[in-house]
């Protein structure tokens, strides 16, 4: 897991891991919105709804989660907004690229526009500080999911 920086003053979090495994098994998953929202292991079939131009994602005990895609570039970006429960248009970005790399790629994600929340400035220090160690949690997931996949 690669350490690239959280920064309060710039609104980001940035993380990425290397899979050994290529670029279409990782954007299999990382296309699908939403698949960073689970207990620490990537549902192969989540409960996914189309809705107003969102894709909701129900999950069994943090309730339901809106997100729109913003741009794909297959197999390499995808971008999506995750929704803010309390005011819709303040959500975050989340960005995820997947780089080549030998014997494998490097998933790297991006989630930025913390101060768009309509939240103070300690809650979004909070959600940074949650969201960071999220990132390196998923990304793990993400890891043991595609190489589990490839079985």
């Amino acid at each position: 897991m690669t350490d690239t920086g959280t920064d309060t003053e710039l609104d980001r979090i940035e993380r990425s891991i290397d899979i050994d495994a290529p670029a279409d098994r990782v954007w299999a998953l990382v296309q699908r919105p939403g698949w960073w929202i689970n207990e620490q292991e990537v549902d192969a079939n989540p409960e996914l709804r189309e809705e107003d131009g969102h894709t909701v994602l129900v999950h069994p005990t943090y309730g339901e989660f809106r997100l729109r895609t913003l741009e794909q570039d297959e197999p390499r970006y995808v971008a999506f907004h995750w929704v803010d429960n309390v005011a819709p248009e303040a959500g975050t970005t989340v960005e995820f690229w997947i780089d080549e790399r030998p014997g494998g790629v490097t998933l790297r994600v991006v989630e930025s526009g913390f101060s768009r929340l309509r939240k103070d400035r300690a809650a979004i220090d909070q959600q940074i500080t949650e969201n960071t160690h999220g990132w390196e949690v998923e990304l793990e997931a993400a890891r043991r999911f595609v190489l589990r996949s490839a079985a």
